[in-house]
């Protein structure tokens, strides 16, 4: 939610803008080079594999206690449990009851919808911004960007089946920060007065919706948008530039805006109650130090990760790809590339760090294990800041003129590299969720059958697969959430079991 506005001034153009105007029609764009389309079949397989195993999810965790609700109150009911009872995030509660209405064939399809939605958002995202700056690039090299880049962001982190698979956290932190660059795209396009209003209004409900569905990339979105307007004073002044502020300053409002309407939710008080946070509590020094000693933790992991060198690298093809494609919307900043590129490492690392404070309450003893799903609110800028990076050293090279089929094929191989190497772990989970999906047919039909008969009680087999909690996990020790499964099963109780026993206890 945080670039530069793009496009001509919503006045009509004077005579100082009669050199950037072109005459006739635009000149088409190069066409794609064969060796870069072969190369858009390896991320774009191993997205068509992860949607075809996302079949094999089946409800866990959250889920258990999601689906009687809204299987027995409706979309309201769960608005309610949200807002007054678990945390007090609206938009996530709507979230749920998109997915969640389709039962388990929801949590089937999410996979390959989520995906397919992140995907067309990056893949509009990348020429709208290119637009912006000036750019324009072969047609289907923006799929190559896109499609490696949401690759990485989805495979490349600790737990796949939690950012990918598993809606009730991907709707909070892996769909969530993709919604607010999304927004970005009205703004990146508009030319006139009317595109403009478009984007504003966007702009506004975005802002709302994200307030009230993620705390985390609330707190990203905000660093960015304030780093977004401390660039636009190193630019050069133009209707363009004050539309930019316009904008960021309508986001930031709705943004902050949802936030309250969050936090003082009854919900969130029960969640700052149930975890003994509070606005003082998270802010004292021993809070402060912990929190930068667990990023410290989190950024080691995430550096050391190799394959998030296949955003970088295809940020680098992108760069050399580039051409000129007309003036930059306020021109370039008069510090050149240099400044918005420190800009937004120091925007990623502070919003990164203050991610990890508010969350660290929640997941104090599993932030690097249970709590890593929280990491993607500020990894998907992470991801998008390589590829900036990477097309920012792409391009210097391409200026420089030499060693550019050398860095050409080493970026390619490297890119073909990254998603064999994350095609392989992802076979493994595909095999560890079949295994779950076979136990947990079998076992939903029994307990039905059981039901049906009569049963009030009736023994539980837990399955895990991405560190899921399941009814009697850890070896019977964790009850959670074995009152939902019996509530989804219209049961009195569920008891912990490690094989199937079939009959009734009434």
């Amino acid at each position: 939610m945080t670039a530069e506005a793009s496009g001509t001034a919503d006045t009509p153009p004077t005579a100082q803008d009669a050199p950037h105007r072109q005459d006739g029609p635009r000149a088409p764009r190069p066409r794609m080079p064969l060796w870069a389309a072969a190369l858009t079949v390896f991320p774009l397989a191993l997205l068509a594999a992860s949607f075809w195993i996302g079949r094999l999810v089946r409800p866990g965790g959250d889920d258990w206690c999601f689906l009687p609700v809204l299987r027995d109150e409706g979309v309201f009911g769960m608005i309610g449990k949200f807002y007054l009872h678990d945390n007090g995030r609206i938009a996530n509660a709507l979230m749920v009851a998109l997915y969640g209405a389709g039962g388990v064939a929801g949590h089937q399809w999410y996979a390959t919808v989520s995906g397919l939605l992140i995907l067309v958002a990056v893949w509009a995202l990348v020429p709208a911004a290119l637009r912006g700056a000036g750019r324009t690039a072969p047609r289907g090299v923006p799929l190559l960007v896109a499609s490696m880049t949401v690759v990485v962001f989805f495979f490349a982190t600790p737990n796949t089946y939690k950012t990918f698979y598993w809606p009730a956290s991907s709707v909070s932190h892996t769909v969530a920060p993709a919604l607010a660059a999304a927004a970005v795209i009205p703004l990146l396009r508009a030319r006139s007065r009317r595109g403009g209003i478009f984007a504003l209004c966007v702009a506004a409900v975005t802002g709302l919706f994200i307030g009230t569905l993620s705390e985390g990339t609330s707190i990203v979105a905000g660093v960015l948008l304030c780093t977004a307007l401390l660039l636009s004073l190193r630019s050069r002044p133009g209707p363009a530039r004050s539309r930019t502020r316009l904008w960021c300053g309508v986001a930031l409002a709705a943004l902050v805006a949802g936030m309250i309407i969050l936090y003082t939710s009854p919900g969130s008080r029960v969640r700052r109650d149930r975890f003994g946070t509070g606005a003082t509590s998270v802010v004292d020094t021993g809070s402060l130090a912990d929190a930068l000693r667990t990023y410290g933790d989190i950024l080691g992991v995430v550096l050391t990760t190799w394959t998030y060198l296949g955003a970088l690298a295809v940020g680098v093809l992108l760069g050399l790809l580039l051409r000129g494609g007309g003036p930059a919307a306020d021109g370039p900043p008069r510090s050149g590339p240099l400044l918005p590129a420190l800009a937004g490492v120091a925007a990623f690392l502070v919003s990164g760090y203050l991610c990890t404070l508010v969350t660290l309450p929640a997941f104090a003893h599993s932030m690097l294990t249970y709590g890593t799903r929280t990491w993607n609110d500020y990894l998907f800028v992470y991801v998008l800041l390589l590829a900036g990076l990477g097309a920012l050293l792409g391009n210097a090279l391409r200026a420089h003129g030499r060693g550019t089929a050398a860095a050409t094929g080493t970026a390619a191989a490297l890119c073909a590299g990254v998603c064999v190497g994350l095609a392989v772990p992802l076979t493994g989970l595909a095999t560890d969720m079949g295994v779950r999906a076979r136990h947990w047919d079998r076992q939903d039909r029994l307990l039905r059958e059981e039901v049906a008969k009569g049963a009030e009680v009736l023994p539980y087999v837990p399955a895990s697969v991405g560190q899921m909690r399941d009814p009697f996990g850890n070896h019977g020790r964790s009850v959670w959430p074995a009152p939902c499964t019996a509530r989804y099963y219209h049961l009195k109780r569920i008891t912990y079991a490690t094989r199937p026993v079939p009959g009734p206890t009434r």
